[in-house]
């Protein structure tokens, strides 16, 4: 295996901030659909959840009303539960283009009685709850703007359902962190820590389904067709439920750190737009504090020296999964962690099984894992939206020289691979989707926020 990494020089001409700006911009302006932006023009042509989030931090410097808007058209499909689906579909978009497709979801029908929305198809289950300290961050660009229109005077009550159904539907372990019911949910789909919880679960049979996946992206780059039956399988048996999410009808019940470390994120952020709004903000910073401590308590992995997912149905009554993810990471961005606890992160960071500096941006899996694959989807590139959440957290911590370093290397591998949906990390080289909107969106963020915090 070599360990060479590749410069984005050797890939294609460098370029400087403003070349790489345009270039980013090119690409939002490229994807845009009149309200919303696709991830992806070929592989992804609905609009995503946590991916919206992401694409609006970036939208916030070319045009806030767009931010604003790619988030008011998110939550304008939310269902009455409070619950954020993952994918708000097209309806001009054909069925095949892409699986789980409408039909299959059939939200308007089975997900009525839990208020999913009449007049809009959409998936069924969620992704991480990012949105709060998007929709503050948006605010932030332009505040006069944001006041005028009264963007988070609207958007704070379905924000607050939003964590509502976190807290009151999706604490399956019973201990205040919020489950995921299904990988999609973790945004780390196919990351090899799933692998053990997903062993319990049956695929569906091959050639019940059609991957549109495929017709886009190289297997070897996506998950197995074993993988993607359990997947399938998940989603199936949770739309058949109703979409209920009480823990004894799921055969998948997962609290992530990532997932729960941006739900502190936002609760805090939801604590700025309450005092913003003329809101008490006292409830929001109470709760991120008690989620705080959850995390930390129940989450915190010793052995492994980060942060790791819990097993809630595993035998004695749920154990932290062994394998070292990205997503273990994710806590750096906590202003209340401890000194040891970051301390800690930060030699696991960079250390040999993420190696922060020596290889393309931050590895999604443990370099030294048996189950690493460089190209392979999660199980090992190097994505950028984890990355800008790794180079927050070190701007958290004060590891100013490292978070410098790893802006400029996300810009320059991103304008480098066409803004790839992920990078190889041992090579540098652009894997997925090219012109992938979160890439363009989040490299345009670190060009014009200068790697600041705001």
């Amino acid at each position: 295996m070599t360990t060479a990494l590749m410069s984005p020089a050797a890939q294609s001409p460098p370029a400087d901030e403003a070349a790489a700006s345009r270039a980013a911009t090119r690409v939002l302006l490229g994807n845009w659909r009149g309200t919303t932006t696709v991830p992806s023009g070929s592989l992804y042509p609905h609009q995503w959840s946590w991916d919206s989030a992401f694409i609006a931090l970036g939208l916030r410097h070319l045009s806030p009303r767009r931010a604003q808007s790619e988030l008011e058209h998110l939550l304008g499909a939310q269902w009455d539960d409070g619950r954020v689906p993952h994918i708000v579909f097209h309806p001009s978009v054909p069925l095949t283009a892409y699986f789980p497709s409408p039909d299959f979801w059939r939200s308007s029908t089975v997900g009525r009685h839990r208020g999913a929305p009449a007049g809009v198809e959409t998936s069924g289950i969620v992704q991480p709850p990012v949105h709060a300290l998007a929709a503050w961050l948006v605010h932030l660009a332009a505040p006069k703007e944001s006041r005028r229109r009264g963007f988070l005077p609207r958007l704070y009550p379905r924000l607050v359902a939003w964590h509502r159904y976190l807290a009151d539907c999706r604490d399956l372990g019973g201990a205040g962190l919020a489950a995921i019911t299904h990988p999609w949910e973790a945004g780390l789909d196919n990351s090899p820590v799933w692998d053990g919880p997903l062993g319990r679960v049956s695929p569906v049979e091959p050639g019940s389904y059609r991957r549109a996946d495929l017709d886009h992206s190289a297997a070897a780059d996506r998950p197995t067709d074993l993988d993607y039956g359990r997947y399938v399988r998940l989603a199936a048996d949770y739309r058949d439920s109703g979409y209920e999410d009480a823990r004894a009808g799921q055969a998948f019940a997962v609290e992530d750190p990532c997932f729960n470390t941006l739900l502190v994120l936002s609760e805090q952020a939801l604590a700025r737009i309450a005092a913003e709004t003329g809101r008490d903000a006292a409830p929001h910073r109470e709760r991120a504090a008690r989620l705080e401590r959850t995390l930390l308590a129940r989450l915190w992995d010793p052995e492994q020296q980060l942060f790791a997912a819990r097993d809630l149905l595993a035998p004695g009554g749920g154990a932290l999964l062994p394998g070292r993810s990205v997503a273990g990471l994710v806590p750096l961005a906590l202003p209340g962690l401890p000194r040891a606890l970051a301390s800690h992160l930060l030699d696991t960071l960079t250390g040999p099984h993420f190696r922060l500096g020596e290889v393309a941006l931050v590895p999604s899996y443990d370099l030294r894992g048996e189950a690493f694959d460089t190209s392979r989807y999660w199980r090992g590139p190097s994505w950028f939206n984890t990355a800008w959440l790794v180079h927050r957290g070190l701007l958290t911590q004060g590891a100013h020289q490292q978070a410098a370093a790893l802006r400029e290397q996300f810009w320059r591998s991103a304008a480098a691979s066409g803004f790839a949906e992920y990078l190889d990390p041992l090579t540098g080289a652009g894997r997925g989707a090219r012109d992938f909107s979160w890439t363009a969106a989040l490299a345009l963020d670190l060009l014009r926020s200068e790697g600041n915090l705001t």
